[in-house]
C-alpha cells in the first residue's frame, strides 16, 4: 500500500541548453512539468525576474501535430487497402521495437518520408474519386437500361421538319390504347404523329414521339396531360453509345484504382517507417507544448515541476554533470494537493485498474490497492464459484501473460487480476463442489450408467442456500468492518483520536452489539437454521455494547456544533444510518445470487446435453451443447462477477473510508503510440528549430 513520495523541483538553466535539458527530462519520463508557473511563484524578488515571459510555440506545435496526423492517416489508408496480417491477439503484443540505427536513419530522411505519407493520402483521395465516378457511371447505365432499344441520340428534340419527344409515361399506360387517348385530346393531329414504346416495366413506360413541327406544341400538350415527363439524360449519343462511354470511364477508373493499389502495396513496405515518423513528431509536439509553458528570459529559462522523491538525486546528478544550472527541491505542504503515483508489488498492482476507475487516493487517503485486490479476488471467486471455470480463466490469462510479455501495463495488470480471480474461483469451486456444474455426475450417469459424485469440500450452495446466504452476509460484514477499520487507521495516523472513537469505534460497538442481540433470537434461527443460546450476562453485554455505541453516535457525531440540541439532533440523524449498514450488508446477498446462478445454469446445460441419450449421436449432441452452453454461461457470469464485485468495492467498501480524489501523476515523457524509442534517437542531428 504505497503512494510514492513526491518533491517539487525547480531548475534554472541557460537558454542555450534548453533543448538538451528538455530532451533529457522527456527521456527520463519522471518529471511532471508545471505549466501554471507564475513569476510570483519563483521568488520574492519579482522585479529581478520581470524580463521573463512565455514563448508562443503554438505554430510549431501545430505543425508537428499535423505531421504526426499525416503519418497516422497514411497508416490508416494502408490498413484499409493493404491490411497488415495480424494474429487475433496482435493487440496484446505491445509497442514495436527498432534498432537505434534504423530509427536514426528514418529521422534523418524524415522530410522525404513526409512527402511519401502525403502522397499516400493524396492517392487515397484519388481512389475515392475513382470509386465515386465508377458508382456514378453504373447508376447512369442502370438508368439508361430501359432505353437501349432506341436508336436515336438521347438529346434529339427536332429535325429540320419534325419535333421529337423522348420521355416517360406512368407504368399503367396501355400501349395499344394510348394513341387513342392522344387522338381524343387532340383530334386535329390524328394520324399526323407517331409514338413508339421503347420499353415498359413496373416503374415507367419509355416512349419516343415524333410529329411535324407545326403540330409540336399540340402533341406536347396532349402528352403532358397523360403524365409525360422528358428524359433526364442529355447526350448527343444514342443510349447504346452513351453506355459504351460509361463503360470506358468505368474501365479507366478501375485501371487507375488498380494502379494506385499497386503503389499502396509498395508503400506497405514503409508501414513501420510511418509508425516511427508518427511517434517522432508526436514526441516533438509534446516537447514544444512544454516549451511554450516555460518562463524564459533572453538568456535563461525556468522549469518547475514534480518528481518522485527517489528519483530526485539521480535527476540532479545527471543535470549538474552535463549543464551549468541551478537545481532546487521543496516539500509539498501538508494540505497541498500532490500528484499521485502508485508503487505496489506486482501482485497487488493487479488491482490498480479497478481502483483507478473509481479514483486515485488523495493526500489524506492511504493506498487501499493491496487490501482491495485481495477482497476483489475473494469476492469474484465466490460469485463465479466453479472450479472448472476458474481453471479456464486462470489458464487463459496465464498463457496470454506468458505469450505476450511486452503487452501494455494496463492490459497486463487486468489479465493478472483475472488470473488471480481464476485461482480464487477454483478454490471456491472445490469448496462448493462445482465442476462445470454437476457435469461429472451427468456424464457418469448418462454414458457409463454409474452414479459418480464429486463431493464438496465444504458444502453445496444449491442444497443449502440459507447457509450460503449466511456465509455471504458474514463475508460482507467482514468486508465492511475492514473498510471502517481503514478509516480508523487514517484518523489515527492524523492523531484524531476523538474521531476514531466517535466515527469508527462507535459503529463497531453498535453493529456488533446488534448482531449479538439478534443471534439468540427465533428470527435468526428461522433464517439460518442455527440455534444459539447466550447466557443472561452475554445478553446484557450485547445490550450494553449496542447502547454504548448508540450513545457515542448520538452525542459525538455532531460534535462540531456548539448548540447541544442541534448536536443531539444531528447525532440522532446519524444514528438512523444504521439502516444504511443493514442495506450494505444485504447487498452481499448478491454473492449467493450469482453463485447459485452459475451453478443452476451449468446444471441445466448438462441436463439439456444429456437428453439425446447415451449413443454416439447423444455423445455428439452432449459435446456440442456442453461446449456452447458452458462457454456462454462462463462469459455471462464472468461479466456479472466483474460488475457486481466492482459495485461492492465502489459503493460498500470504498464508501466507508475512501475519498478517491487524487490527481494522477502525468510526467513529461515519450508518449509513443507504435514504437519504443531509445535514448539515442530523440536528439536528431539536424539543427533544432526551437523558437527564440
Amino acid at each position: 500500500m504505497s503512494v510514492v513520495a513526491m518533491k517539487k523541483i525547480r531548475i534554472c538553466a541557460m537558454k542555450k541548453d534548453r533543448k538538451e535539458v528538455l530532451e533529457y527530462l522527456q527521456r527520463r519520463g519522471v518529471v511532471e512539468i508545471d505549466s501554471d508557473l507564475h513569476i510570483e511563484d519563483v521568488g520574492e524578488d519579482t522585479d529581478a525576474l520581470s524580463g521573463f515571459c512565455r514563448t508562443d510555440t503554438a505554430r510549431l506545435k501545430s505543425q508537428y501535430r499535423k505531421r504526426a496526423d499525416t503519418a497516422d492517416k497514411a497508416l490508416e489508408v494502408l490498413e484499409q487497402y493493404v491490411p497488415e496480417k495480424k494474429g487475433f491477439l496482435a493487440g496484446l503484443e505491445g509497442l514495436g521495437t527498432a534498432s537505434d540505427e534504423e530509427m536514426q536513419s528514418i529521422i534523418d530522411k524524415r522530410h522525404w518520408f513526409n512527402r511519401m505519407a502525403a502522397g499516400v493520402i493524396a492517392n487515397s483521395a484519388k481512389i475515392d474519386a475513382c470509386e465515386v465516378e465508377i458508382a456514378r457511371c453504373r447508376r447512369n447505365i442502370e438508368g439508361l437500361a430501359p432505353w437501349m432499344e432506341m436508336d436515336i441520340p438521347i438529346n434529339t428534340e427536332s429535325t429540320k421538319a419534325t419535333r421529337v419527344f423522348i420521355g416517360t409515361l406512368p407504368p399503367d399506360t396501355v400501349a395499344d390504347t394510348y394513341c387513342g387517348k392522344i387522338d381524343a385530346l387532340c383530334p386535329e393531329i390524328k394520324d399526323r404523329y407517331q409514338i413508339t414504346f421503347v420499353s415498359q416495366d413496373k416503374d415507367q413506360a419509355c416512349i419516343a414521339a415524333i410529329c411535324h413541327k407545326s403540330d409540336g406544341d399540340k402533341l406536347e400538350n396532349a402528352l403532358r396531360e397523360t403524365g409525360f415527363v422528358r428524359i433526364a439524360f442529355f447526350s448527343h449519343r444514342t443510349p447504346d453509345g452513351k453506355v459504351k462511354k460509361y463503360n470506358r470511364k468505368i474501365r479507366d477508373n478501375e485501371k487507375e484504382r488498380e494502379d494506385i493499389l499497386v503503389k499502396f502495396r509498395k508503400y506497405a513496405a514503409y508501414r513501420d517507417t510511418f509508425k516511427i515518423l508518427s511517434d517522432y513528431y508526436r514526441i516533438r509536439a509534446d516537447k514544444y507544448e512544454v516549451l511554450g509553458s516555460l518562463m524564459q528570459s533572453e538568456r535563461t529559462f525556468i522549469i518547475t515541476g514534480t518528481c518522485p522523491e527517489n528519483q530526485v538525486e539521480s535527476i540532479e546528478k545527471d543535470l549538474n554533470s552535463g549543464f551549468n544550472l541551478y537545481f532546487a527541491t521543496e516539500d509539498y505542504g501538508k494540505d497541498e494537493p500532490m500528484p499521485v503515483l502508485l508503487d505496489n508489488p506486482r501482485t497487488f498492482a493487479a488491482g490498480e485498474g479497478v481502483m483507478s476507475s473509481y479514483g486515485l487516493p488523495s493526500r489524506t487517503d492511504i493506498d487501499p490497492c493491496a487490501i482491495m485486490t485481495v477482497c476483489y479476488v475473494v469476492l469474484f471467486g465466490m460469485m463465479l464459484s466453479d472450479a472448472a471455470y476458474g481453471l479456464i480463466v486462470f489458464a487463459v490469462c496465464f498463457a496470454l501473460l506468458y505469450k505476450f510479455p511486452k503487452m501494455g501495463q494496463n492490459i497486463a495488470k487486468t489479465l493478472r487480476l483475472f488470473m488471480y480471480c481464476g485461482i480464487s474461483t477454483m478454490c471456491w469451486g472445490v469448496l462448493f463442489g462445482g465442476y462445470f456444474g454437476d457435469a461429472v455426475t451427468v456424464v457418469a450417469r448418462t454414458f457409463m450408467g454409474r452414479d459418480v459424485t464429486v463431493p464438496a469440500l465444504w458444502f453445496t450452495p444449491l442444497d443449502q442456500p440459507m447457509k450460503m446466504l449466511v456465509v455471504s452476509l458474514a463475508i460482507g460484514l467482514v468486508h465492511l468492518f475492514l473498510g471502517l477499520g481503514i478509516k480508523g487507521y487514517q484518523l489515527a495516523r492524523r492523531h484524531d483520536w476523538v474521531a476514531v472513537i466517535s466515527d469508527v469505534l462507535s459503529w463497531y460497538l453498535l453493529i456488533i452489539g446488534l448482531i449479538l442481540m439478534l443471534m439468540p433470537t427465533q428470527m435468526f434461527y428461522s433464517i439460518t437454521g442455527i440455534s444459539m443460546e447466550f447466557s443472561q450476562t452475554m445478553i446484557y453485554a450485547s445490550y450494553v455494547i449496542a447502547g454504548l455505541g448508540a450513545l457515542i453516535i448520538v452525542f459525538m457525531s455532531g460534535r462540531e456544533k456548539k448548540n447541544p440540541f442541534l448536536r443531539v439532533a444531528l447525532g440522532l440523524y446519524d444514528l438512523y444510518n444504521v439502516t444504511g449498514w443493514l442495506s450494505d450488508i444485504l447487498s452481499y446477498s448478491r454473492l449467493l445470487a450469482l453463485g447459485l446462478a452459475t451453478g443452476v445454469i451449468a446444471q441445466v446445460i448438462n441436463q439439456m446435453g444429456s437428453m439425446a441419450g447415451s449413443g454416439v449421436f447423444g455423445m455428439i449432441v452432449f459435446v456440442l451443447v456442453f461446449i456452447g452452453g458452458h462457454a456462454l454461461n462462463m462469459a455471462i457470469n464472468i461479466l456479472g462477477a466483474y460488475v457486481h464485485t466492482c459495485r461492492l468495492q465502489y459503493v460498500e467498501f470504498f464508501g466507508k473510508f475512501y475519498d478517491g480524489t487524487g490527481k494522477p501523476f502525468k510526467p513529461f515523457r515519450n508518449n509513443t503510440r507504435y514504437v519504443v524509442f531509445g535514448d539515442k534517437v530523440i536528439s536528431d542531428n539536424h539543427k533544432e528549430d526551437l523558437v527564440s
